[in-house]
Formats: structure tokens, sequence, C-alpha cells
């Protein structure tokens, strides 16, 4: 993020600044700005990529470290060593809570691919299935322990800062979780739904910055001062292009848009089901190419690409401010250039939650479907009565062939 100085100076009528803060057009320093920048972009595509080839598991992997590292940042943003030094132990709670919602959150999204991993071991099977039914309790047990656990902890001189930061802890679960939860509920939807939005973020942000970088001149937001509508406007144009011609590339591909049914690492066959067939359209005699073949897929890559453009970006723009309340530059600086993780997420984050609703508004069949049953079925029976279901459906299917 480029939030710049914390001090909000009244706008200028120089052309080249913006809440008295010299542009990206205009800054001295802005090509080694730009190498830094541009190394750490290309380290951190590399080793994306890299999670992807991997699969599935990896990514999500990485979305856990991710959690980690913005959860410790946030955690710092009020943090105190005056006051924590009275609170031995108290930074461990803040963990507590964290890894409880941790457990409740991916022991929800996750349960089906679980219980297929284990399925093949009969014991395994029965401890894993037995967790999951009681899941929700286990995890409320945690938590009322966390709860009690932080009464206890109250001391006379501390109240304030003690419920400042138990408020302040839940407010970053919700953040965290909340959203993230739906990035690797989009990768197991099939990695499709998860690598194209994200890509989509990524070539906005390149964009709009390398936009800014040399055409920028007009101030968009003061809360991020360096933000142009030039660099947004190009980013704009430039992220819906790619996302209509990334969805056709990545839709000729199993490994993106096959479903991961389990947590293993295997590769992937299935039937990509209608979305991802081309269909044939035929465009006249005005264009070079009379005949083209698209996937229906690209349509709706399209809405993709211009909730990337035009709302996505907000997330930055909330992050800016909320970096001004706190009179900070950056969350953090993890990552040369960018600042911190969180810094690098908050538009990902936005992103994530809109591309899984979309996919279940528009993409994913609303009828029952049979690993929908099965996922019930899982979830909800013990190991006896499941057994004791198949029993009856084989009855029922020997009397259906005997008629």
């Amino acid at each position: 993020e480029h939030a710049g100085k914390i001090e909000h100076p009244p706008v200028t009528t120089d052309g080249n600044k913006a809440n008295g803060q010299t542009l990206l057009v205009s800054d001295r320093n802005k090509y080694k700005s730009m190498l830094i920048r541009t190394y750490s972009t290309v380290w951190m595509i590399g080793g994306f990529a890299f999670l992807v080839y991997m699969g599935h598991l990896y990514i999500w992997a990485m979305v856990v470290v991710i959690q980690i590292f913005m959860a410790t940042e946030l955690f710092n943003l009020l943090r105190k060593s005056s006051e924590e030094k009275q609170l031995p132990g108290f930074r461990l709670l803040n963990w507590h809570f964290f890894f409880t919602a941790m457990l409740f959150t991916y022991g929800r999204f996750l349960s089906r691919e679980l219980v297929n991993t284990v399925s093949s071991d009969h014991l395994l099977y029965k401890l894993v299935s037995g967790l999951i039914k009681y899941q929700m309790f286990i995890c409320y047990f945690l938590y009322i322990s966390g709860f009690v656990w932080f009464i206890l902890t109250l001391k006379k001189k501390t109240y304030k800062y003690q419920f400042k930061q138990y408020a302040w802890t839940h407010m970053i679960l919700l953040t965290v979780f909340a959203q993230s939860s739906f990035t690797v509920a989009n990768i197991f939807e099939g990695m499709f739904w998860f690598l194209l939005p994200a890509s989509l973020i990524v070539i906005n942000d390149i964009a709009a910055y390398l936009f800014g970088f040399f055409l920028g001149r007009t101030p968009l937001i003061k809360l991020s001062p360096k933000k142009t509508w030039e660099g947004f406007i190009g980013a704009s144009v430039t992220t819906i292009i790619s996302a209509f011609l990334l969805a056709n590339v990545m839709g000729r591909f199993q490994w993106f848009t096959c479903p991961r049914k389990d947590l293993s690492t295997g590769w992937l066959q299935c039937d990509p089901g209608p979305m991802f067939k081309p269909e044939h359209y035929y465009l006249g005699d005005w264009f070079p190419w009379k005949d083209v073949f698209l996937m229906p897929v690209q349509w709706h890559a399209l809405a993709l690409g211009l909730f990337a453009s035009i709302i996505a970006p907000f997330g930055g723009f909330f992050a800016s401010g909320f970096k001004r309340a706190f009179k900070i530059k950056d969350f953090g600086d993890s990552i040369p250039g960018h600042g911190g993780i969180t810094d690098r997420m908050d538009c990902q984050m936005v992103m994530a939650v809109f591309a899984y609703i979309y996919h279940q508004s528009f993409i994913s069949p609303h009828n029952f479907s049979v690993d929908a049953i099965l996922d019930q079925i899982l979830r909800n029976l013990t190991y006896e009565e499941q057994r004791n279901l198949y029993e009856q459906l084989g009855e029922m299917l020997g009397n259906l062939c005997k008629a």
C-alpha cells in the first residue's frame, strides 16, 4: 500500500500532489521503490505458482500461514508493553481464541474432505466421524474455557486495556476467519474459483501501480493519496480483459476445474461440466474471425473482473483509513516494498467472499446432490447408523430389482 504520511493536510492545487504528497509520477525515488516492489512481487508470484502446482492442500496451508501472520500484525496494533508486563500469559489467551476459531471454521468447511481422506481406515474413520459430530461442542468448550480464563486474569488497574484487547481479538477473528474461510471453500470447490479471483486482484494491483507510476496525475481518493484516476481506470480495463482471457486458459485444465473431495494431493480427473465446455459463436463477416469458441464461464469471469476492478479496491481504501486511524504507514514490514501481509490481503479477502457467494448463487447447482446428501450422512450419523442405512438401502434396491 502507498498510504504515505499520516497527516491530513489540505488538498493543494498542484496537479502533481494529493493531500500535500507527491504522486508516483513525480516521486524522485519512484524507480528505487519500483525495483524493490518488483523484486518482491516476482518472488511472491513464483512461490504462489509453485504452491498451485503442488495442489489444494498446500494452498490451504499457505492460507493458514497468511492467517497467522495477519493475526500477529493486527494483535500488535493495540499492544502496549507497559500493560503486557503486568499480565503474564495474556498474549497466549489471544492465540487460544485464534486456534479455537481455526478449529471451528475448518471443521465446518472441510469435514467432508477429511472423512473421505480417512475412509479406508476403519478405526481412524470412526474417530474422525466422532470428532466431526461433536466438533461444535468441542469448539464451544474451548471458547468458554478462554472466556473463563479471561475473567480470572482481570486485574484492577488494567480493566480497560484487557477489555479493549478482548474486543479487539474478536474483531480480528471475525476479520481474518469469516472472510478467509471462504477462500478455503473456493479452493476445494475447484482451484479455478480461487485462482482466477486471486489472480485478478494481483493483476489489478500491478496494473494500477504501473498506470499510476507512468501516467497518474489526478488524485482518486484522499485515504490513499498516491492512488490516481488514471491508475484506477487503466487497471479496471486491464483486469476485465484479463478475466475474460484467463478464464479460457484456466478452464482448459482439470487441475483447476475439478473439485477436490479429500485432502490428498493426487491428480484430478472429472467431468468439468457445461461451464467449461466451449460453445460456438458466429460473429458474421464484420470481424476477422467469423467463428469463435468460448466457454460459458468466461461470461461469469467478466462479473468477477468487474468486481475485482471496481469494488475490491475499496478493501484497500478501508485498510488505508484504518492505518491512518492508528497513525501507521503499513501493518508490518515482512514484504519489502509492500508492507505487511495484511497490506496485501485487504482486497483479496473482499474478493474471496464475493467469489464464493457468486459461485453458490449462479454456478453451483441448487438441487440436492449425492455429495451433499453424503456430507449430511457423514456429519450427523454414527458409524452404526450409517451401516444400518446402507443395509436398508440395499434391501430397498433389492426389492426394486425383484419387482
